[in-house]
């Protein structure tokens, strides 16, 4: 430069002195954070509405004012700029972590530690804290990234260590020295600008792969496309097939018509739904069953638009009352309003941290003002059947079948068409799983609402449903009246579904059971899928995937062995 000093060796050492700041404010900061996060994650009460009120405050500052505020009052010194940067970073790796301890808080094992009288240090060190260190380190990496360009915005006014050549620091002598009006500026200002810009960059990138190893959902966002490959023949004249509710389509509330859900993979594209055809009346209730991995709540997701990737809808519509939902983008604003969902697992679907009372105001506020919602969410949790004392109580202090009550009321806060249960009974005792299903039939009647009811339980949907849609490996294979599939089933995937649970009024009968597994729907098998498996499978079933087709007035099944042209 001007006065003989060599900028390159400042540069290469500015390294140094820039990435040692980052990395020290990142450390102080994330286990600031940290602590604060287990504290009022883990202990709740007072001592989390005082830390996190501090948390709240400090997010609420200007960032980039307050940095410069306190370094202009404590002074300069590379450690003093540790402490600053570190002092107004510490907040966001606080709130991120806190939510993350309120939910390991509250997996079985961390309470069985609790309840089997673990001191509260050994459960955070043994239980909570490995969960939460993905995401810690991913929040490190994070902080890194800002406090960088913290450290040469610092430095670059003046505020930093000017002893310690930092990148911030060339940046800062350029400017004081005029180095822009000059040629100066190509070696003087450009060379630390592009290290700053590659670090920032880099670090964002390598905080990108820490979050996908903390949650591996999002490292599945990059996947192959989807392809379409050729469809298996079909008999002749019977391409297409009917759909199972064809008669049923007027009027009807809900109207699928080939609905194909597929999910790309490294190793291919996984048929979740494939050519699913369906029709819903108003205030009637169908039954959707099948194994586990068949399709049903990926389905059920599709229908309120909240498919993400790597799932893709392929093909097909939506309909609800004769509008176009899926395709025209319209499902967000029916979807709580006139769509509703009772999702899996009542636990995990409710807001640790909030009351009940004031979840289900947060959903009948969609249509309503914040008055009227909160005298609202008083009157539907005591229409599922929940007294007005415990309306104030917490997720956790309720039992499960109180939580499912409370997702249910969360639901028909707005009185929808459709109302969606996707396995609402799944983890609950016998007991409760009738009074459940009591509820919604209850609420059937009063409200008027057609349902959806999701499960792999056949005989416990059979009690609320007027009909019945079997599903395998994506696709329908039976249809029809509830009773009529219970007691004459045509599919073979259907009867020994009907025949895998016992009857308990009937004679003593050796129980059944389905042989085999169902198929790797990324190599779904020729012809029909559920042959390998088949007890009545013959040649044909080997080559011809097989539509559905009505072999009584309203009951469709899709097997050869109906058809009289086989």
């Amino acid at each position: 430069d001007d006065i003989g000093r060599d900028i390159a060796a400042q540069l290469f050492y500015g390294a140094r002195i820039s990435l040692a700041i980052a990395f020290l404010s990142a450390i102080v900061a994330t286990f600031l954070g940290a602590a604060v996060a287990l504290i009022a994650g883990y202990f709740r009460g007072v001592a989390e509405s005082l830390l996190m009120r501090l948390v709240d405050v400090t997010l609420a500052f200007p960032f980039l004012p307050l940095v410069i505020v306190l370094a202009a009052f404590l002074g300069r010194g590379l450690l003093i700029t540790v402490l600053v940067i570190a002092a107004v970073t510490w907040a966001r790796p606080a709130r991120v972590l806190r939510s993350q301890v309120v939910k390991v808080r509250q997996y079985q094992h961390v309470v069985a530690a609790q309840a089997m009288g673990a001191h509260p240090t050994y459960v955070i060190v043994r239980h909570v804290l490995p969960r939460v260190l993905p995401l810690a380190v991913a929040q490190f990496v994070r902080v890194a990234n800002v406090a960088v360009l913290l450290e040469a915005s610092l430095a670059f006014l003046g505020l930093g260590d000017l002893t310690q050549d930092s990148w911030g620091t060339i940046l800062y002598y350029a400017s004081s020295h005029n180095a822009i009006l000059t040629d100066a500026w190509l070696w003087w200002i450009l060379p630390p600008g592009l290290a700053l810009a590659a670090t920032i960059l880099g670090l964002a990138l390598v905080g990108y792969r820490f979050e996908e190893w903390a949650d591996p959902r999002l490292a599945m966002m990059n996947v192959a496309p989807i392809v379409a490959p050729a469809s298996s023949p079909s008999i002749d004249g019977m391409a297409q097939g009917p759909s199972p509710t064809a008669r049923s389509q007027v009027g009807a509330v809900l109207v699928i018509r080939d609905l194909r859900v597929w999910y790309g993979t490294p190793a291919g594209s996984v048929r979740a739904v494939d050519g699913v055809n369906l029709a819903i009346q108003p205030g009637s209730v169908m039954g959707l069953v099948g194994e586990s991995g068949c399709g049903k709540s990926t389905l059920a997701m599709t229908i309120l638009g909240l498919t993400r990737p790597p799932g893709h809808v392929l093909s097909g519509t939506i309909e609800l009352r004769g509008d176009e939902i899926l395709r025209s983008g319209r499902v967000a604003a029916v979807r709580g309003r006139e769509i509703a969902l009772i999702p899996q697992g009542a636990m995990n679907a409710l807001n640790p941290t909030y009351t009940i009372q004031a979840q289900v105001r947060e959903a009948a506020r969609l249509t309503r003002t914040d008055a009227n919602a909160d005298a609202h969410a008083h009157h539907v949790l005591h229409l599922v059947g929940l007294p007005r004392d415990r309306h104030g109580a917490f997720p956790h202090e309720l039992s499960g079948g109180m939580r499912q009550r409370v997702l249910i009321a969360m639901a028909i806060s707005n009185e929808p068409l459709l109302l969606v249960a996707d396995e609402p009974v799944t983890g609950l005792d016998v007991v409760t799983q009738g009074n459940i299903l009591r509820l919604l039939r209850e609420l059937r009647s009063r409200l008027g609402m057609a349902m959806l009811v999701i499960s792999h339980d056949l005989p416990l949907v059979g009690r609320i449903a007027d009909d019945l849609v079997v599903m395998y490996a994506g696709r329908i294979v039976e249809a029809g009246a509830a009773r009529a599939v219970m007691d004459t089933a045509r599919h073979p995937y259907a009867r020994a579904l009907v025949a895998a649970f016992p009857d308990l009024d009937g004679p003593r009968q050796t129980g059944g059971s389905i042989a085999g597994e169902p198929p790797d729907l990324l190599a779904l098998p020729a012809g029909c899928r559920f042959q390998p498996r088949c007890p009545v499978a013959f040649e044909a079933c080997l080559t011809v995937d097989p539509v559905l087709y009505e072999p009584l007035p309203g009951h469709l099944s899709a097997c050869l062995i109906d058809r009289p042209d086989r």
